[in-house]
C-alpha cells in the first residue's frame, strides 16, 4: 500500500462505516468489494480500517504481497490496494479469488489504467459484492480533517481556503493542514500556500509518465481545451488525449473537468524544472502560431526565460503584433525577445518603433524608425516614415512631421500632413493636399478622424469657427471607440479644444478632453496633452487649484516631457504664479519656460502658451527674449490670411505684455487689431471690448459703469480672473473713491471672494494667523501696496494720510506676526490673493 503523508482521524462515509459494521457482526461473512477512484480520495486509508476491523477479531489480514508467494489461505482476508499496477497473472489470481465461494476480498484501484483482466476483476467483485463510490471531500468534511491534524477546530476562512485549494481531495487536505500545522504564523486567515505543502508533490509529479506530465504543463500553461494542440503536442489523435488525460485525472491532479485545482498548479510551478515547463510553452506557443492562433499570454510568459531559435523568435514577433493596441509597452519587451532570439533588428525596427512611439518614448521611436527609413529594402519604410512624424509633431517640429507624413502617404498620414502644413502657416499646400487625398484606401475609423481633423482646422482657418468645432468635435467623437497601434500626431479632442479655447467655448473644450481620457484616445502621450488642457481650461476660468492639480497629474513625479508638452507645462506654472502675485515663483519658472521656448518652434496651435509667455516676459523684463517668436507667431498667422479664430488670443496676451512693459504704442495697436476681430464671434467681441478699456484705464480715463459692464462681460466668457483683474486695475487708478470702493467690491465679487472675507478663513485653516481677519479698509490698503503703490500713492487713492497706510501696515504686521516688510508682503498676498482669480490690482 502507498504511504500517507500523514494519518489523521479517518473521514468515512455511511456507506464505509456500514461496511464496518458489517464486518464486526459477522467477520467469518464472505466480502467482496471494489474501491475505484483517483489517487487520494482515501482508499489506502479505508483498506487499514478495514484490516484493523478484522484483526480486533483475530482474522488473518494479508496483502497484495500474498499473491507473491502462492495462493493465499483459504480463511484469509485479502486487501489489495493499488490493483491498478499489477500484472495480468496477479489480477486473473484474483478474479479466480473473487469467484471462490466464502471470499473475503477488497480490492482498491486508480480507474486509469485499465487493462481487461481488472476489468474483469471488478466486474466479479461488484457483481457479487459492493462497489464503494470515493468523493472529494465537502467543506464539512474538510473542517473535520483539519481538526485531527491541527488538534483544534479550524476557523471558517481557514475551512474555505483549503477546501477551495484542493478542491477536496483528502490526500492533498492533509498534506496543506500538515503545513499550516508548522506554520508559526497564525493561519486562521491564509492568503499563501506554504511551501511546505509543495514540495511533496514532487515524487508524484517526477513519477508521472512523460505523457501526463506534458499535458499537466499544457494544462498549467492555459491549453487544456485545446484538444488539436494537445494532440500535436503529445504526438497522438483525439483518441490518444483521451486516453492520458484519463490518466491525469488519476492522479487528482487534475479534476473531473479537466482543470488544476489552485494547490496543482501551484506544485507544478513551484516543483517542476523550469526548462520543461518553459519547452512545453514555446512547442506549444509554435502549434498555435502555424495554425493562425493568438500566442500572446504563452509568449509573455516566455519573456526572460532565454527562449531562442528561429521558432521562438517568430512567436515572439507574432506575440508583439497582438500586444501593440493594447499594451504597447509590452509590444516593446517582445519584439526586444524576438531580436534576441534571433530575429534580424531591421526586419522588426518599424514595429520598435511603433511601440516605443505609443508609449512616449519617442526619442527610440525615432531612432528604430530612422534606421527603416534609411534603409532602402528595409520592411516598414512608409510605416516608419509615419511613426517618425508623429514623433516629430510631438517635438513641435511640424514642417519635417509634414514632410515624412508626404512621403509616407499611406491611411490618415496625407490628413496628418495637411494638419501640419496648417500649423506651420501653408494654406495653400494644405488645400491642395486634401483636394489629393486618395479614397482608395480602407475607411477606417482613424482615416476618417485626421480627415475630420485636417478638415476642421482648415475650417477654423477660413471659415466658420462654429463649423470648425463642430467638425473636430465629430473627429474626437469618431475616434472614441478605436483603438489602434497608430501614434497619433495630435488627437481630434486636443484640437478641438485648441479651437474652443481660442473661440472661448471653455466648456465644449473640457467635455471633449473629459471624454478623451476617459476613452484613452491616443494612449499615453495624449494622455498628457489632454490633462494640460485640461489645466488650461481651468486656469482661464481662474480655477487656479483645480489647474494645478491636473498638471500635477500630467507631470508626476517631474516626468520628463516632449517640447510641445513642455512648452504647455511651463506656460501653465507661469501662469499660475502670474495670477497668484507670486514673483518669486515667476522667477524660478521663467528660466524653465526660455529653455521650452528654445526647443519648440512657433506654430499655430501654441498661441495660447506662447501669448502667456509673453506676458510673463514683460513682468520679467526680459521681452526681447520672446519677441522673435512672437514674430514668427505674426508671420505664421499672416501666411495665413490672418484667421481671427487664433490670431485674437494672441494679441489678447500682446496687449497685456504691453501694458506691463509700459509701451502704450503696442498697446494700442493689439487693442486695434482686437477690434478688427470682434465681428468674429461673441468672445472676440468681448476681448476687443476689454482691449479698448484697459487702453483707456491705462490713460488715467476710468469710467466705472463701462469698466463694470466690460467686467461683468469677461465674467460670462468665462475669464474669471480677467474679470476681476480689470476691475481692480481699474478700482486703483481712479480718483474717485466711490468708483474705488465700488470696483474693488466687484472685482471681489468676480473672483468669488465675499467682502471682508479672507482665504486663510474659508480655508478653515487651524493656524492662529490665518484665523486674521482683514478690515475692510486693511483690505483697500493691501490691495494697493501689493499693486506696487506707494504710501503716498495709496493715501491719495484712498483720501487718507500716508501716516494712517504706515500706521495700517504696521498693524497688520504686528497682527500677522511678520518680522519684516517682505514677510509681511508675502503673508498679505497669501490673505488676498489666494483664491483664484484674486489679486485684483496685480499685474
Amino acid at each position: 500500500m502507498s504511504p500517507a503523508p500523514t494519518r489523521p482521524a479517518p473521514i468515512l462515509t455511511g456507506p464505509v462505516n456500514d461496511l464496518l459494521a458489517a464486518i464486526g457482526d459477522d467477520p467469518a461473512a464472505p466480502l467482496r468489494g471494489a474501491l475505484l477512484a483517483p489517487a487520494g480520495l482515501g482508499k489506502t486509508t479505508i483498506l487499514r480500517e478495514i484490516a484493523d476491523t478484522y484483526r480486533r477479531v483475530g482474522a488473518e489480514v494479508l496483502d497484495q504481497a500474498a499473491l507473491a508467494t502462492g495462493a493465499p489461505a483459504a480463511d484469509a482476508v485479502l486487501l489489495v490496494d493499488d490493483a491498478h499496477l499489477l500484472g495480468a497473472a496477479h489480477l486473473r489470481d484474483l478474479v479466480r479469488l473473487a469467484a471462490a465461494p466464502g471470499a473475503r476480498l477488497v480490492v482498491a484501484a486508480r480507474p486509469w489504467p485499465r487493462p481487461a483482466t481488472l476489468v474483469e476483476l471488478t466486474e466479479v467483485l461488484v457483481g457479487a459484492g459492493r462497489s464503494l463510490a470515493l468523493r472529494p471531500f465537502d467543506p464539512a468534511q474538510v473542517a473535520d480533517l483539519l481538526a485531527g491534524v491541527l488538534g483544534r477546530v479550524p476557523s471558517p476562512a481557514l475551512v474555505e481556503f483549503v477546501h477551495a485549494q484542493t478542491g477536496g481531495v483528502p490526500r492533498f487536505v492533509a498534506r496543506l493542514a500538515a503545513a499550516f500545522e508548522v506554520v508559526p504564523a497564525n493561519p486562521d486567515r491564509p492568503t499563501e500556500v506554504p511551501l511546505a505543502a509543495l514540495t511533496g508533490f514532487q515524487p508524484e509529479l517526477d513519477w508521472l509518465d512523460p505523457d501526463v506530465q506534458r499535458l499537466l504543463l499544457a494544462i498549467e500553461a492555459g491549453f487544456g481545451r485545446h484538444l488539436d494542440l494537445l494532440a500535436a503536442l503529445l504526438d497522438s489523435d483525439a483518441e490518444g488525449v483521451a486516453e492520458v488525460m484519463a490518466a491525469a485525472r488519476a492522479t487528482s491532479l487534475v479534476d473531473p473537468d479537466g482543470a488544476l485545482p489552485p494547490l496543482s498548479r501551484r506544485a507544478i510551478a513551484a516543483v517542476v524544472p523550469a526548462e520543461r515547463r518553459y519547452a512545453v510553452r514555446q512547442r506549444l506557443a509554435e502549434l498555435r502560431l502555424g495554425r493562425g492562433g493568438p500566442v500572446l499570454p504563452l509568449a509573455r510568459s516566455l519573456l526572460g526565460t532565454g527562449a531562442g531559435g528561429a521558432s521562438a523568435a517568430a512567436v515572439f514577433e507574432a506575440a508583439a503584433g497582438e500586444a501593440l493596441v493594447e499594451q504597447p509597452a509590452l509590444a516593446g519587451e517582445l519584439f526586444a525577445a524576438a531580436v534576441a532570439a534571433g530575429r534580424p533588428a531591421d526586419v522588426v525596427a518599424a514595429g520598435r518603433a511603433r511601440a516605443a512611439a505609443l508609449v512616449g518614448d519617442f526619442e527610440a521611436a525615432l531612432r528604430w524608425a530612422d534606421q527603416v527609413i534609411a534603409t532602402e529594402d528595409a520592411p516598414g519604410r512608409r510605416d516608419a516614415a509615419a511613426v517618425a512624424a508623429a514623433a516629430f509633431a510631438h517635438r513641435g517640429q511640424l514642417d519635417r512631421s509634414a514632410e515624412l507624413y508626404r512621403w509616407a502617404g499611406v491611411g490618415p498620414s496625407p490628413a496628418f500632413a495637411a494638419i501640419g502644413l496648417l500649423g506651420t502657416g501653408r494654406l495653400e499646400e494644405a488645400r491642395q493636399l486634401l483636394a489629393e487625398i486618395p479614397v482608395d484606401g480602407p475607411p477606417t475609423l482613424l482615416v476618417g478622424a485626421a480627415a475630420l481633423m485636417a478638415h476642421g482646422l482648415r475650417e477654423s482657418v477660413d471659415g466658420c469657427w462654429s463649423r470648425a468645432l463642430s467638425t473636430l468635435v465629430r473627429a474626437a467623437s469618431l475616434l472614441e471607440p478605436a483603438r489602434h497601434a497608430t501614434p497619433l500626431p495630435d488627437s481630434p479632442a486636443a484640437l478641438a479644444a485648441l479651437v474652443a479655447l481660442h473661440c472661448g467655448e471653455f466648456d465644449a473644450a473640457r467635455s471633449v478632453l473629459d471624454r478623451a481620457l476617459a476613452t484613452g484616445m491616443g494612449g499615453t502621450p495624449m494622455a498628457v496633452r489632454h490633462r494640460l488642457l485640461l489645466g488650461w481650461i481651468a486656469m482661464a476660468r481662474g480655477r487656479t487649484a483645480a489647474a494645478r492639480e491636473h498638471l500635477t497629474r500630467a507631470t508626476p513625479g517631474g516626468t520628463a516631457l516632449e517640447p510641445r508638452d513642455r512648452l504647455f507645462a511651463v506656460a501653465l506654472e507661469v501662469g499660475l504664479a502670474r495670477r497668484h502675485s507670486d514673483l518669486a515663483g515667476l522667477h524660478r519658472h521663467w528660466g524653465h519656460a526660455r529653455e521650452a521656448v528654445l526647443r519648440h518652434p512657433v506654430d499655430l496651435y501654441t498661441f495660447l502658451p506662447l501669448a502667456e509667455l509673453a506676458t510673463a516676459a514683460a513682468r520679467q523684463r526680459d521681452s526681447e527674449r520672446i519677441a522673435p517668436h512672437l514674430a514668427e507667431a505674426r508671420s505664421v498667422l499672416a501666411r495665413l490670411g490672418d484667421p481671427s479664430l487664433w490670431a485674437a488670443p494672441l494679441h489678447w496676451g500682446g496687449l497685456h505684455a504691453a501694458i506691463i512693459a509700459d509701451r502704450p504704442e503696442a498697446a494700442e495697436q493689439h487693442a486695434v487689431a482686437l477690434a478688427e476681430h470682434r465681428d468674429h464671434n461673441r468672445h472676440n467681441a468681448v476681448l476687443a471690448a476689454a482691449g479698448e478699456c484697459w487702453l483707456e484705464i491705462t490713460r488715467g480715463r476710468v469710467d466705472p459703469a463701462r469698466v463694470d459692464a466690460v467686467a461683468l462681460a469677461l465674467h460670462d466668457a468665462g475669464l474669471v480672473w480677467d474679470a476681476a483683474r480689470l476691475a481692480g486695475q481699474a478700482a486703483i487708478r481712479t480718483s474717485d473713491r466711490r468708483a474705488m470702493v465700488g470696483l474693488l467690491d466687484r472685482a471681489r465679487m468676480l473672483q468669488g471672494t465675499p467682502r471682508g472675507a479672507t482665504p486663510g478663513a474659508a480655508a478653515g485653516t487651524t493656524d492662529a494667523r490665518e484665523s486674521v481677519q482683514l478690515s475692510e479698509r486693511e483690505q483697500e490698503v493691501a490691495a494697493l501696496v501689493l499693486a506696487g503703490m506707494t504710501y503716498r500713492q495709496v493715501a491719495d487713492r484712498l483720501f487718507i494720510s500716508a501716516k494712517t497706510v504706515e500706521h495700517h501696515m504696521a498693524r497688520m504686521r504686528q497682527r500677522l506676526g511678520c518680522a519684516n516688510r517682505s514677510e509681511l508682503l508675502a503673508r498679505l498676498r497669501q490673505l488676498v490673493d489666494a483664491r483664484p482669480g484674486t489679486a485684483p490690482g496685480s499685474q
